[in-house]
Formats: structure tokens, sequence, C-alpha cells
């Protein structure tokens, strides 16, 4: 009975370990916690994403590699690198969900091991009150005896019964065991993501220097037509009308791009008007050239607001808002060339992409700005970072001027 007796309390005291845990570490308590269908969505949405930045991530470096221009190989380092920044957001995003289950799975067992502890608790109680009193004693003591016949009679016929019971708890604590496994597991996981999406960081701003440094000799017509974009911001009456001043300037230098190229001059002059050359042909507008290019989300998050939900202003909204990370990366959209970049009348800082076709892209909510007016820009280009408490981020993509679902055009 004695070993009996050890067992239970050596269980019992295990038990209440795996209930009240260990002190939460630094990283725990950065953890947010989620419901489980919460953590699941965001584990679903976080793994889909890592394998997407991963591909895309592959794709730019392969392109890199391909590039016979600087200039080119280096705007598709930096969409690799941004991609690969991209890559570990999500999968921070998939070690803190992992956690988030694991702590829920946990919190479920020890609830369950709490309603089979107090009988435990008793059972311990009486053996060891009974284990302590020495045989001769209890024969001394009136009644005692008797007591004493009646109790090993109950030990005899529960004994099997409590170790069945046990034996069940045991298995149950194994599964506490293994979930405390899965969650430090989690932590580290998340911890390793860190440190790789620091070392990203650090690269892309290596090559965003390399860049400006490139690009210096060109900074002077960049900054006319950054003028030129501040004036229009002051202009506008609001963000819809900036955007469509935009839109008419593009389409003001698209009409001038189309126009025909000048007339050579005949070898022959006195040959007359029948020798001239034909004028240059003008661009011919394809069916495809009204098709936009390649497509993604700016960011990576959770969508907090879809495209023509009802906003509290009571407008449907015109965009689609994500809830990132706190310093998430922030890409091009689409390949094309920067309209506005700067902070504009409330929606922090904003950048407006003119792509070809009559597409106009709009993204709002960024905590920092890296690109400038006139910078020309691949899909996957980095633009900024997102606030670091994750604030909303909102993308818009137009098509001339009129307001479409961005996720109809995800490649």
């Amino acid at each position: 009975m004695r070993a009996l007796v050890i067992s239970c309390v050596a269980l019992g005291a295990f038990v209440a370990a795996l209930m009240f845990g260990v002190p939460d570490s630094r990283a725990q308590r950065d953890v947010q916690a989620l419901a489980p269908e919460e953590a699941q969505a965001e584990l679903t949405r976080a793994t889909r994403e890592s394998q997407r930045a991963e591909a895309r991530a592959t794709r730019f470096a392969r392109e890199a590699e391909n590039a016979t221009e600087a200039a080119d190989k280096t705007a598709r380092e930096a969409a690799a690198v941004a991609a690969q920044i991209q890559a570990s957001e999500a999968a921070m995003s998939v070690a803190r969900a992992r956690y988030s289950l694991a702590q829920s799975d946990r919190a479920a067992l020890s609830a369950r091991l709490a309603e089979r502890q107090q009988p435990l608790v008793r059972l311990m109680g009486a053996l060891q009150t009974s284990s302590r009193r020495p045989l001769a004693l209890s024969a001394l003591q009136p009644g005692s005896l008797k007591d004493l016949v009646y109790v090993r009679a109950v030990l005899d016929s529960a004994v099997p019964e409590i170790r069945q019971r046990t034996s069940a708890l045991r298995s149950e604590l194994d599964e506490g065991r293994r979930l405390e496994a899965s969650a430090a597991q989690a932590l580290e996981s998340l911890r390793m993501s860190e440190q790789e999406l620091q070392k990203r960081r650090a690269e892309l701003a290596a090559i965003e220097t390399r860049q400006r440094l490139a690009s210096r000799e060109a900074r002077s017509s960049a900054a006319r037509e950054g003028e030129r974009a501040l004036a229009l911001a002051e202009e506008a009456r609001d963000l819809d009308g900036l955007i469509d001043a935009i839109d008419e300037a593009a389409g003001l230098r698209r009409e001038l791009a189309a126009l025909p190229g000048p007339i050579m001059r005949p070898r022959d002059i006195s040959a007359g008007s029948g020798s001239e050359v034909e004028p240059s042909p003008t661009p011919s507008s394809s069916p495809t050239s009204s098709r936009l290019a390649r497509f993604q989300l700016p960011v990576q998050g959770r969508t907090v607001a879809g495209f023509g939900e009802l906003r509290d202003s009571g407008l449907r909204s015109t965009g689609l808002s994500l809830a990132p990370q706190p310093n998430a990366q922030v890409v091009a959209p689409s390949s094309g060339r920067i309209a506005f970049a700067g902070p504009y009348r409330g929606f922090g800082r904003i950048v407006i992409i003119e792509h070809p076709g009559g597409w106009t892209s709009l993204v709002t909510g960024l905590a920092r700005v890296n690109a400038e007016v006139g910078d020309e820009v691949i899909v996957g280009a980095p633009l900024g970072v997102a606030g670091d408490k994750g604030e909303p981020l909102t993308i818009e993509l137009r098509r001339e001027g009129e307001p479409v679902n961005p996720l109809n055009y995800l490649g």
C-alpha cells in the first residue's frame, strides 16, 4: 500500500505541475493568445502565404541571375529579398498559431485533469492516513481493528480500479508532455524566424542603399516629378480626386506616347512626296495591352475589410484592408511607375502606382515609404513597411478610374 501511496502522490504532483505550468518566458508573453478557430484559420492562411512567398523569392532570384543589365538585376535581387522577408513573416505567423493551438489544447487538458484531481486528492489523504497508522496501534484502539479490516477489504476491491484510472490518467499526462514539447518547438521556430527576418532586412537595406547611389544622377528629373505630384495632392479635394488627377496625367502621357514618330527626310528631296518614307507606326493596342500584368497583394495579413463591404461612414469599401504584422514588408502589387509617394490627409503614407493599360493601384497606411515619384518598379519591389502596431493597410485597384476587386486579379 505504501508503494501505491507514493505513486499517487507523485502522480498528483505532476498533475498539479501540468495544470499550473511554469512561469512564462518573454517569448511566450509576446505571443498573443487566439481562439482555437482563429488560430487554425491563421495557421492555414500563414502556411499558404509562406509557400507563395518562397515561390516568389525563388522566381525573382532566378530572374536576377538571368538579368543582363545591372539595374534590372539589382531590382530583381531586391524583390527576391523582399519576398524572403515576407516568407519569414509568414513563418512567424505559423509559429504563433501553432503555439496558440498547443496552449488551447493544454488548457483543455488541464480542465479535464482538474475534474479528476479532486477524487485523487481525497484518495491520497485517506491512503496516507492509513499508511501512517501502525498495525499494532490499530489493534490496541477500541473498534479500530474492525475499521482496519473494513479498510483493507475496501482497498482490495478499490486498488484495481485505482490502477485502471491512473493508467488512463498517465496517458493524458503523456499527451500533456507532447503538447508542452509542441509549444516549445513553436517558440523555437518563432525565435529562428525572427533572426532570419533581421538578417533579410539588413540585406534589403544594403541593396536599397546601392540602388540610391546608382540612381543619384537621375534624381533631378525625379525631384521635378515629385514637386508636380505634391502640387496635385494640394489641389485635390480628397484621395479620389488625387487619383483622378493622376489618372488624367497618365492618360495624357499615353496619348503623347502614341503619337506618330517624326517623318524621316527622303533621300532625294526632288523626288517629291511619292518617295517619302512612311511615318513610324504607332504602337498597336493589342488585346493584351489592357490586361493587368502579374499582380499580388502588397502585404501579408488577415483580411479585416473586403471589397464592397459597408464602412462606418455608410459608403462601400473600394479596396481591401489587411491586418499585417508590425513593421511588415510592403511591396509593389504590380509593375509600373510611382505616381505619388508620401503622406496624405489622414491616410498615413500612401503610394500610387500607374500600371500599363490604364490600371492604377493605391496602397495606404504605410509607416515608411522607400520609393520615390518617377521610379519604375517591378512587381514585388519593396515599397516600404507597415506600422509598428499592426495598423491596417489598404490596397485599391482601379481600371480607367473605376475600382475593381483586387482578389479577382491575383496571379
